[in-house]
């Protein structure tokens, strides 16, 4: 209690605890960022075959999670020692290079633990010592992995965007960011407006335009925060989504039939609207009025 009591005073110290805590979520977001697709293609080519009545691939039995086996080098299999996995601070003693084959490390893994630690500082930063801050912090871990393995994968796995929904409608029965009726219809229109465009666009080109990771995570938002933030993150995903494809097209970096993940772009504006859609929202009306 008395650190509680301590913390509560001082909220220079809630952002630098906030912080150090991203620091060490990161270092497993990592992980996640990395093992969730794999054992996703696992369980896939285990049904596959099962329905095939073939024979299965050993390895794929074999024990893989977010905790087995323990991490290691990909290129020479050497285990990873404690004093090797310090967020950041192990990267930069080591020179961004392994310790064994000396093969260097993406520098992804020391991103994405800055990344994870700025978001918790600004996350506690705004909300304060308050049951929103701790709400916004478990959403915000949930969807770094998400643009991520969007990034890479184009997928959107449901193990994080399903729990994160459900989490939403539940605080909404605490009315920590919006009320259950809020909720419940933010879920349902979130989804269903990706949905009916999605169908729009099949019925006119034969062709999908999104997955349905997409349409879960608007209604993730929509749980979260009502249906009157779904305007707005759509507007800059759109914005910010077309802007990006745009550009990568004229630097002739992506070919136009390549799809582009949304993923990424509907989670930063969800994130965005988390933060700060309220005085976006009064200042844009501020300004037509």
């Amino acid at each position: 209690m008395a650190i509680v009591e301590f913390l509560a005073g001082s909220p220079l110290l809630q952002v630098f605890t906030a912080s150090i805590l991203g620091l060490i979520v990161g270092s497993f977001l990592n992980v996640v960022i990395h093992r969730l697709p794999e054992m996703m293609m696992r369980e896939w080519r285990m049904q596959c075959r099962e329905l095939q009545e073939s024979v299965t691939d050993e390895g794929d039995y074999e024990p893989f999670n977010l905790s087995t086996p323990r991490s290691r080098c990909p290129h020479c299999s050497r285990p990873i020692t404690p004093w090797e996995n310090i967020p950041i601070l192990s990267y930069l003693l080591l020179k961004g290079r392994c310790a064994g084959c000396k093969t260097s490390i993406p520098l992804r893994y020391p991103m994405v633990e800055a990344l994870t630690a700025l978001l918790s500082a600004l996350v506690v930063w705004h909300f304060g010592f308050h049951w929103q801050a701790a709400a916004a912090l478990l959403l915000t871990w949930g969807l770094i992995p998400l643009i991520f393995i969007d990034l890479d994968h184009q997928l959107l796995p449901d193990d994080i965007t399903l729990p994160l929904l459900w989490v939403g409608l539940g605080l909404s029965l605490f009315g920590i960011f919006t009320d259950p009726r809020s909720a419940i219809l933010g879920a349902m229109i979130g989804y269903l407006s990706l949905w009916s465009v999605y169908m729009l666009f099949k019925l006119l080109t034969g062709k999908e335009g999104m997955g349905y990771g997409d349409f879960k995570l608007l209604a993730l938002f929509g749980a979260w925060l009502g249906w009157q933030a779904i305007p707005l993150i759509v507007l800059l995903s759109s914005l910010v989504g077309a802007t990006t494809g745009i550009l990568l097209i004229l630097l002739r970096r992506h070919e136009r039939s390549t799809p582009i993940p949304f993923g990424p772009y509907l989670a930063s504006a969800g994130w965005i609207a988390l933060m700060w859609g309220d005085s976006i929202t009064q200042t844009y009306l501020h300004w037509l009025g």
